[in-house]
């Protein structure tokens, strides 16, 4: 097959694919209860991200290719836009089956998700009560009118009800009501009158729209009240103006307002809405023909389901699987001591989080430590790393952190915690305007017996406690001189990205990671022609960059054996004879997000493994300061072998990845059953077991 007819799968639909897998998960009756209404929930959190991301850039795209009168390309990109729609819509109608289906199973169990027609007496008193004592201060009608322009009120994040209100002879009036989630949980238990066995959850919105009267009465005159929910998501991207003359952080402050009032991507709403609401708001929030409008069920904002309370018995959810304490660090007083023994490799969520945060936290306080370096792309709310680095300060010691501003969702809390920071003193770098610092770098550097000793972590991660629980990810601790003064080399290209840098260990992005990926899969390409045995292992979430699935077509097509499990998007399409059949690709969605960077190099015999930041994506290469580092230590390299080895062996969880992207499980044949997250875990308790 010629280079240049090389196929491609469209990236947004094989997100689409992606997200079809978590709904998978919601229809997978082997999964509790409580864990499929959740899935729900994150197919719900994942589709608002898809439309604030891939389907505004697609519409973005078919503007520009109409403003460059290039009419055939935007034709091309309307034909994927009506794809995508195609797709999203049979997508909502499985989404709707399968919430009908898990709310009358969890009746199955003695839990009833009720709405506000399903009440009895003792119910709607107590709920009318509650809203009044607990909910009411909270709401603040929009009574909308000429001098209230609505596109500029919502807020993507949050639930909102539609209320119209009717009276005899004189003009529908219509007004907003926001859901006050932010305040309240969106799920209420009713207290029960009788049998403690049955447990009865109602939604914040019914309870609302149960108690509309209360709300309006007094203040506008009313015969009907109808209230009904719709979402609008907009565009999430936002542009940053140089120039005007202020500082970085005020320009990422004003271009975070831009995405309020940007331009809408999506309309959903309840199919029951009158047709004279739903035109009414199709006028206001002026929806074009290029947006998705989408009647559905009556509930918006689905993704609160993530957060579903288990108020039923401990098996209706996944049973815990304890974070291990690692004796790598738990034999010694100091993690300096430990990571002086040898490299230490941790693999969240199976390993404690806690082992990371304690590095800091030692730091911030030994007497030796001098320097203390960190990367910072999403945190948690309430971090104790970021404590921990104004301790430090506290403690008269150097701490300087790279903060991304942009880092997608996160910018507003990144800019009050650069802010924070800079207050305590801590030595705040705001990051490249031309490069987003995805790395997950920490250099804590340490006076021993007369000499700075470098300690260096590498990790695939955020250093997010939160989502350290649910987020696969690796962390390498080193005390290895050699990465570790490259490692302090990123920082200072950070700051001083004008000057000229040389890796010789690192991957680092934009410098050197696409070469030296390219330069390993040649290498093994160049070795299967040679008759040696070649193959390349990968673990990463997007494989969507054209130049590096080029060379991935080029080595299958040498005879290269390519396994990869790819969490999210994949344009590379496998199975093509004489093209890509010696290429096999996986994907795996289970309790735990999958979201490490692996990359395997047979390099004849003597492999070679490293972990990165990096996904495979064409951003990831050119336009992010991104960090692959190399695993050294042989028991350490078995490790990762060891564990993508087991995720291929999968036949529970596993999809393959077909020229389709149909989500087939893989067939387990005669083969064990196995659930690679599990067994991951077993396998590695064993190791510290039979230490």
């Amino acid at each position: 097959m010629s280079i240049t007819t090389l196929p491609y799968y469209p990236k947004e639909l094989s997100w689409l694919a992606f997200n079809q897998r978590v709904l998978q998960e919601a229809a997978d009756k082997r999964n509790p209860i409580v864990e499929r209404i959740r899935f729900l929930g994150i197919y719900s959190n994942n589709m608002d991200e898809f439309y604030r991301v891939r389907v505004a850039d697609v519409k973005r795209q078919i503007y520009i290719h109409l403003n460059d009168k290039n009419l055939e390309a935007a034709e091309q990109t309307k034909a994927l836009m009506d794809k995508i729609q195609e797709r999203v819509l049979v997508m909502t109608e499985e989404f709707e089956r399968l919430h009908a289906e898990v709310v009358a199973r969890l009746a199955k169990y003695h839990i009833y998700l009720i709405t506000q027609n399903q009440l009895d007496e003792y119910q709607i008193n107590w709920l009318q009560s509650y809203f009044q004592n607990k909910i009411l201060r909270y709401i603040a009608p929009v009574l909308i009118n000429n001098r209230v322009r609505l596109v500029e009120r919502l807020n993507d994040a949050a639930t909102y009800l539609f209320v119209a209100i009717r009276k005899a002879e004189k003009k529908t009036q219509y007004a907003l009501l926001e859901v006050p989630t932010d305040y309240t949980s969106r799920f209420v238990q009713i207290p029960p009158q009788k049998s403690r066995k049955k447990k009865y959850i109602i939604l914040l919105d019914d309870i609302i729209t149960l108690c509309l009267d209360r709300i309006f009465r007094g203040f506008i005159e009313f015969d009907q009240l109808e209230a009904y929910s719709f979402k609008m998501t907009r565009d999430a991207e936002y542009s940053i103006n140089d120039e005007i003359d202020e500082s970085y952080v005020e320009k990422m402050s004003e271009s975070m307002k831009q995405r309020m009032i940007a331009e809408p991507v999506r309309f959903i709403y309840d199919g029951d809405m009158p047709d004279d609401m739903l035109n009414f708001l199709r006028k206001q929030l002026s929806i074009s023909s290029y947006d998705s409008l989408i009647a559905s069920g009556p509930y918006r904002n689905f993704k609160d389901f993530i957060g579903f309370p288990n108020v039923g018995r401990a098996y209706l959810e996944n049973p815990l699987l304890p974070a291990i304490n690692t004796r790598d660090f738990a034999d010694y007083d100091t993690a300096f001591d430990a990571i002086s023994q040898g490299d230490i490799l941790l693999y969240y969520p199976y390993h404690r989080f806690l082992h990371l945060t304690e590095f800091v936290r030692q730091a911030a306080f030994d007497p030796s430590v001098k320097h203390i370096r960190l990367n910072i792309y999403r945190v948690a709310n309430k971090s104790r790393i970021i404590n921990s680095l104004i301790d430090a300060v506290n403690n008269g010691k150097q701490v300087t952190v790279v903060v991304e501003l942009r880092a997608r969702f996160d910018e507003q809390a990144n800019i009050e915690w650069s802010k924070t920071m800079t207050d305590a003193g801590v030595k705040v770098l705001l990051g490249l305007p031309t490069l987003k610092v995805h790395s997950k770098l920490c250099v804590i550097s340490r006076e021993e017996n007369g000499e700075l000793i470098h300690y260096a972590h590498f990790g695939t991660g955020n250093f997010n406690e939160k989502t350290a629980k649910i987020y696969t990810d690796f962390s390498l601790f080193t005390r290895d001189q050699e990465l570790a003064l490259e490692a302090i080399e990123v920082f200072d290209f950070i700051q001083y990205p004008y000057r000229r840098f040389k890796f010789q260990h690192l991957q680092v992005s934009p410098i050197n990671a696409r070469t030296r990926l390219q330069m390993h899969i040649r290498q093994e390409t160049q070795n299967a022609k040679e008759g040696i045995k070649a193959q390349i292992l990968l673990k990463i979430n997007n494989l969507v960059d054209i130049a590096l699935i080029d060379d991935l077509y080029r080595a299958s097509q040498a005879g290269v054996k390519v396994r990869a499990i790819v969490r999210g998007m994949c344009s590379l399409v496998p199975g093509i004879k004489g093209l890509s059949d010696n290429i096999h690709i996986t994907s795996i969605v289970d309790r735990f997000l999958e979201h490490p960077r692996v990359m395997i190099f047979e390099n004849s015999g003597d492999q070679k493994v490293f972990i990165s930041s990096a996904d495979w994506m064409t951003r990831n290469m050119d336009n992010r300061i991104e960090v692959g580092c190399p695993i050294n230590d042989p028991v350490l390299k078995k490790r990762i072998v060891d564990i993508l080895n087991i995720q291929f062996k999968d036949t529970i969880k596993a999809r393959v990845i077909d020229a389709e992207q149909t989500n087939k499980y893989v067939r387990r044949g005669n083969r064990k059953k196995l659930r690679s997250q599990v067994e991951i875990y077993h396998y590695l308790k064993a190791l510290e077991d039979n230490r």
